[in-house]
């Protein structure tokens, strides 16, 4: 398991349907070693903070195995790393093998795995497309974004190394079937017990719940 590439970007206007939208989602490869801070990289930034970013959202990462996926669905675009807007570009970790709550050490900082990656209109924004958020849900392919326990650096080739394994045994793909209805009861329960889970997937799974009974 290890860094393939680290992508930073600052927010830029970009006009999308004949109006200006400040966004973030541009990220470019760095070769430099970056420092990591518990709100995000070093020359990285999100436009709006309200729904990006924060101590739960600090670095997004997004596996390289998943760009295969992507290139068959989207044989016309040029697809280099960061293209997701993943501030990590990363290889061995997915969606399916990684619980909420897992430490990884990474370069100098270690990370806590908190939550999968819902995207807003911005990603249809990046292609230039209309149905990208939705193909990205369909795909389950969310990524997986970490909160920083210990500041440091990281730099391509660092080897991502499993700190602790949280027992609970939630993935991150257990949470995308949760937030698109496809899980039983219990399984939203056992997901809402995860102290690392993001406090808004808590509140909005709580709701879940309660709308059902």
């Amino acid at each position: 398991m290890k860094v393939i590439s680290v992508n930073v970007g600052f927010p830029r206007e970009v006009l999308w349907k004949g109006r200006p939208v400040l966004t973030g989602i541009f990220k470019k490869p760095v070769t430099e070693r970056v420092q990591v801070s518990y709100l995000n990289l070093e020359g990285d930034r999100q436009a709006d903070l309200t729904v990006h970013g924060g101590e739960e959202k600090a670095v997004y990462a997004y596996p390289l195995e998943h760009y295969t996926y992507w290139q068959r669905e989207l044989p016309d675009e040029t697809l280099p790393w960061g293209s997701f807007g993943e501030n990590l570009t990363i290889e061995g970790l997915s969606e399916t093998n990684v619980n909420i709550g897992d430490r990884f050490r990474i370069g100098t900082a270690e990370l806590m795995v908190t939550q999968p990656r819902f995207p807003c209109f911005k990603l249809n924004l990046k292609f230039g497309r209309d149905d990208m958020v939705k193909r990205f849900l369909n795909s389950r392919l969310s990524g997986i974004y970490f909160s920083v326990v210990q500041e440091g650096e990281v730099g391509v080739g660092d080897a991502i190394e499993l700190v602790r394994r949280d027992e609970n045994n939630i993935t991150v793909a257990d949470i995308v079937q949760i937030y698109v209805r496809e899980a039983n009861d219990d399984l939203v329960r056992r997901a809402i017990q995860v102290t690392a889970l993001a406090g808004s997937l808590r509140t909005y799974f709580q709701q879940q719940i309660e709308q059902r009974h």
